[in-house]
C-alpha cells in the first residue's frame, strides 16, 4: 500500500493528486522508492510538460491511466529478469520506457527517440525519479548500436515497418521463458497489419486490466525468429 504520511517533493501527500492507486490497483509488492517514483511522475510530467509539449492536455490529466499503466501492460506479459537489456523505440516523453525502469530497477533501458526535446523530458525525468537504469540516445534507431533481450514500443509505425527498423537488434541467445522479441503496444484491429508474421502472438489488455481505456488495447508480441 501506499505510504500516505510524510511529504514529497517538500509537499504534503495529501496535497498530491493520489491518481498514481491506478498503478497501485494492479502492481503490488512495490519497495517504498517505487511507491515513490510513481508518485512523482504526476509531477515531474507536468511540471516539464508546460515546458515542452511532448503529452497532449487531454492525457497530461490521465497520465497514469493512458501512459504510465499502459506502458505497464507489457508487465502483464512478460516479467523481465535481472541483467536484462530493453530497447524502447520512439519512446516520446519516456513510454513505455520509464514506467518499466522503475518496476524494474535491475533491469537496464535504453530509450531512443528522433526528437531532441523528447528526449530533455525523459532526461530531466530521470534525473528527477534517479533512475540510474535508464539510457537515452537522441537519434534514429537504426543507426542504434547493440543487442537487446526485448524490444518495446507504443505503436509509432506498422509492424513491417518497425521490423525493418530494428532489423539485427535482438539477442539470439534468450534466458527468459519467452524467446526474445518484440513487444509492441497498438490498438485496433491488427489482422491486416500481422497477416504477414504467422508467429505474432496477440494480448488483449483487457485480460488484465477493467478500465474502458483498455478496451481496443493489445499488446504484440513477435518472437525474433518470426515466420512470415
Amino acid at each position: 500500500m501506499v505510504i500516505l504520511s510524510g511529504t514529497l517533493n517538500g509537499f504534503p501527500y495529501a496535497n498530491i493528486r493520489m491518481n498514481a492507486n491506478l498503478v497501485f490497483k494492479y502492481f503490488h509488492n512495490l519497495s517504498e522508492i517505487q511507491q515513490t517514483q510513481f508518485l512523482q511522475l504526476e509531477d515531474l510530467y507536468k511540471d516539464w510538460n508546460q515546458k515542452i509539449n511532448v503529452v497532449s492536455r487531454k492525457d497530461i490529466d490521465e497520465l497514469y491511466l493512458r501512459h504510465v499503466l499502459h506502458s505497464l501492460g507489457i508487465a502483464k506479459i512478460q516479467q523481465f529478469k535481472s541483467d536484462a537489456s530493453v530497447l524502447d523505440v520512439g519512446t516520446g516523453g519516456g513510454f513505455p520506457g520509464v514506467p518499466l525502469a522503475i518496476l524494474y530497477p535491475d533491469v537496464h533501458f535504453t530509450l531512443v527517440d528522433s526528437i531532441g526535446k523528447k528526449i530533455k523530458v525523459v532526461d530531466e525525468v530521470v534525473a528527477g525519479l534517479g533512475l540510474e537504469n535508464v539510457t537515452t540516445i537522441n537519434d534514429r534507431v537504426e543507426v542504434v548500436k547493440g543487442q537487446f533481450d526485448f524490444i518495446v514500443s507504443r505503436a509509432v509505425a506498422a509492424m513491417p515497418t518497425f521490423v525493418h527498423w530494428v532489423k539485427g537488434k535482438i539477442k539470439k541467445e534468450s534466458f527468459h521463458e519467452r524467446r526474445n522479441g518484440i513487444l509492441y503496444l497498438k490498438g485496433g484491429d491488427l489482422a491486416e497489419e500481422l497477416k504477414g508474421y504467422r508467429t505474432a502472438e496477440i494480448f488483449d489488455l483487457t485480460d488484465y486490466f477493467e478500465e474502458d481505456f483498455f478496451e481496443t488495447k493489445k499488446l504484440v508480441y513477435l518472437p525474433m525468429k518470426f515466420k512470415g
